[in-house]
């Protein structure tokens, strides 16, 4: 299982999907299926689920320990990728301003050396 981003060019909206990858035994080829979660908000970063979930039935075939710990693990997945996607933030923050000192101290090179050639 993985968490996938992808951008929409017409909306410039960021879906996030589960995909899940598997053989197909007839074709004998890979396949996968994706899950939709939600999108990335612009602003935050954080992923804003674009529908509920359905109620898990008491009568689904599936084992519900199973389904728990699916939907845990997807929790754990969107923290995590919440969290990393704070760092990034972080990180791009400090280099838009390690960028700005570089200019401002090649400015001050640049004056400096004139100064020093008059």
């Amino acid at each position: 299982m993985a968490i996938i981003k992808q951008l929409n060019k017409k909306t410039g909206i960021t879906y996030v999907f589960e995909s899940h990858s598997y053989r197909d035994k007839e074709t004998k080829q890979p396949c996968s299926k994706r899950k939709l979660i939600g999108r990335i908000d612009d602003k935050t970063g954080e992923i804003i689920p674009t529908r509920k979930k359905a109620a898990v039935s008491t009568t689904s075939t599936k084992n519900s320990d199973d389904i728990t710990t699916n939907n845990t693990d997807v929790s754990v997945s969107l923290d995590i990728i919440r969290e990393k996607d704070a760092i990034i933030m972080e990180q791009r923050r400090q280099i838009t301003s390690l960028l700005k000192e570089k200019e401002d101290l090649a400015k001050e090179l640049e004056r400096l050396a004139a100064k020093l050639h008059q």
